[in-house]
């Protein structure tokens, strides 16, 4: 909801001061579905994801692929998620998870999942 309601290419586009870059790295991680939480730590907590794929290039020439399965504006509940094709058990990822490349893959529904 956030990031419809407050991020959009308009004068008063940005929902508060972009402190060098942080509310635009917190619009482009909560879009992948995942967001470093808590400086220091090398977690990065699972949330929903905005878009249907991406890829991210890495310094050490591997690649970060980003998947969300049936992702739309109703389908917004994980159902799983998979890291390299097997299931991930933990609400976060590791910042070694990503370094190594791979894909992440998410499968979203219009209903949360009990």
């Amino acid at each position: 909801m956030i990031l419809k309601k407050q991020y959009q290419p308009t004068p008063d586009g940005l929902g508060g001061n972009d402190d060098c870059g942080q509310m635009s790295a917190w619009y482009i991680f909560t879009s992948l579905g995942f967001y470093p939480v808590a400086p220091g730590s090398d977690q990065y907590a699972l949330g929903s994801p905005a878009i249907q794929n991406a890829a991210i290039a890495l310094e050490n020439g591997k690649t970060f692929e980003i998947e969300a399965v049936n992702q739309s504006d109703k389908n917004v509940y994980v159902q799983k998620v998979l890291l390299n094709d097997k299931p991930l058990t933990r609400p976060f990822l590791s910042h070694d998870d990503i370094v190594k490349g791979g894909k992440l893959t998410f499968y979203m529904s219009a209903k949360a999942k009990k």
